[in-house]
This record gives C-alpha cells, sequence and structure tokens, in this order.
C-alpha cells in the first residue's frame, strides 16, 4: 500500500511537472505580425533626412547615441544623425505617421552613410487594395473611427475608381467653371464626399483652399450668421490645379453626420490669386441618403 502510495504521488508530481513546463513555453510571433525593420546609417558630421508619405506624428530612439526629430516646417520629414562618433553595435528608432502606418529603423555607425536623403513609398494612396497592404500593420487612430487607414484608403481608392454619379444636382456653375457633388458614402461612423470641380475655360484654376461649413439655411437681415466649420479627417488627392478644359475629383472624409432642417453644409473652392470662387450646399437630404459602401470594392 506504501509503495503504491509513493507511486501515485510521483505519477502526479511527474505530471504537474510536465503541466509547468508546458505552461511555462514561450510563444513566438508569427511573420505576420512582425515588423521588419528598415536598415539606415547614419554619421556624426552629416544628417540623414527620412521623408514620409504623411506627417510624423511620433518618434522614438532606441538610446542616446543618435539624436532625431521631426525637421522644422516639415512635418513629414525626420533628421537622424549620431550624437557620439564613432558609437559601437546598432539602434533604432521608430515612427509613426498621420496616416496610421508605423516604421522601425535599425541605426548603425558608418563614417560615410550610404544614404543622406530617403524617401519611403507612398504606397497606401498609390494602390491602397494591393496585396502587400494586407502584410502590413497600422495604427488604430480615433479620428477614423478607430477604422484602420488601409481600409479608408481602400474606400477613398474606391469611391475615386468607380467614378460613379450617384448624385447628379448638387452644385454650382460659374465663371466658367462648375463644381459637383457626385455622391455621399457612409462606412460605420465615417462619410466620404465625391467632389468634382471641371473648367470650362481656357485659363487654369489654381484652387487656393476649399473649406466645409454648417450654417443656418435661411438668415434674415441684421441676424448674426452662425457657421461651424467641419475638417475633414482624409483627403484622398491633394490637387491644387485643374488646367483648361479638364475636370480634377477628389473624395473628402468625415465623421458621420446629419443637418437639422434649417441647416446646410457649405462648400466653398477659393480661387488662388483670382475671383471665380465656387460655393455649393449640401442639405440634410444628401446625408441621410448617404448609400451604404458595402457594395464597392475595399479588398
Amino acid at each position: 500500500m506504501k509503495n503504491l502510495i509513493m507511486t501515485f504521488a510521483a505519477a502526479v508530481g511527474l505530471s504537474l511537472g510536465s503541466f509547468a513546463q508546458g505552461a511555462a513555453e514561450n510563444k513566438t510571433f508569427s511573420t505576420n505580425q512582425i515588423v521588419a525593420p528598415y536598415d539606415i546609417e547614419v554619421t556624426y558630421n552629416k544628417t540623414v533626412h527620412v521623408l514620409f508619405p504623411a506627417a510624423v506624428q511620433y518618434v522614438d530612439l532606441g538610446s542616446n547615441d543618435i539624436i532625431a526629430g521631426r525637421a522644422s516646417g516639415a512635418e513629414n520629414v525626420v533628421r537622424i544623425k549620431s550624437a557620439v562618433a564613432g558609437f559601437p553595435g546598432e539602434t533604432n528608432f521608430s515612427v509613426i505617421t498621420a496616416d496610421g502606418c508605423f516604421y522601425t529603423f535599425n541605426v548603425t555607425y558608418a563614417d560615410e552613410p550610404g544614404q543622406l536623403s530617403v524617401e519611403m513609398d507612398d504606397w497606401l494612396r498609390k494602390n491602397p487594395t494591393a496585396e502587400y497592404a494586407n502584410d502590413r500593420l497600422f495604427v488604430r487612430l480615433s479620428e477614423l473611427g478607430g477604422e484602420t487607414p488601409v481600409l479608408v484608403n481602400r474606400i477613398m481608392y474606391s469611391i475615386y475608381k468607380k467614378n460613379a454619379a450617384d448624385i447628379k444636382s448638387v452644385g454650382s456653375k460659374q465663371f466658367g467653371i462648375q463644381t459637383l457633388l457626385k455622391g455621399v458614402y457612409i462606412h460605420k461612423d465615417l462619410m466620404y464626399f465625391h467632389i468634382a470641380v471641371r473648367n470650362m475655360s481656357n485659363v487654369s484654376y489654381d484652387i487656393d483652399f476649399i473649406r466645409f461649413k454648417v450654417v443656418d439655411k435661411k438668415v434674415a437681415k441684421r441676424t448674426a450668421v452662425q457657421e461651424t466649420y467641419v475638417n475633414p479627417v482624409r483627403v484622398f488627392s491633394q490637387q491644387n490645379t485643374v488646367d483648361g478644359k479638364a475636370t480634377v475629383r477628389n473624395v473628402f472624409v468625415f465623421p458621420k453626420m446629419t443637418l437639422p432642417d434649417d441647416k446646410v453644409l457649405t462648400v466653398e473652392i477659393f480661387e488662388k490669386g483670382g475671383g471665380r470662387h465656387q460655393s455649393f450646399n449640401i442639405a440634410n437630404g444628401e446625408l441621410v441618403g448617404a448609400k451604404l459602401i458595402n457594395d464597392l470594392k475595399t479588398r
């Protein structure tokens, strides 16, 4: 009986030991969970500049061997150099940009770096539907309602490529310039406005800025005008010139919105150095009638 108890205890102890050993096994990351670093060389007497497709929001350094930060007056450029001449080994730094992309770099010292200026590829805007985008990791941004930047860019890209005329009667036409709201779309908590500007003249139309504001539909005389400006959280294509006899289009992304019956969303387009300003109103009916994005190609 004593031998039986000892044998049972030994078996239990062996099982518990095996369980503890299994529980303590380290887990490994799969390939698609790893952000592959870029290799970059720095030196003490020269500065290396890295140009990113979007504004830089965060920079973190792995050690005091390097100094880096956003270049003054350029929101999408990071400058980096060695703080210690000839530092040994390797360090790193990481960057997060406004479009939600995360970059990491391994840094080594070189008397003569192989590159002093590096431009990161703008693949997210060139073709966000490419398979390469599925292998990337993105920072979720609160301004996008928790959506990943790649999905938002895919939706903008799809709207732009499809170029549907789902709305045909909202816009303006004066001074040889025609503006048109081609569609309003919604996906979860974001709305997408597809707007076209057509230049029917031979004189190029240089856009100074475009702004959106919520205003009263009718304003009585001697009544203070109430205006609330709203800013897009994403713009698909920054085209600032409409050549003669040409048309440009853009997609603007906003947090979802609706309006009271006595309000409208006014779109204003101002010509740089000219007077052919354009303005048109979007009523609540166009907003609540926004087309679901599900039938567009986003994958």
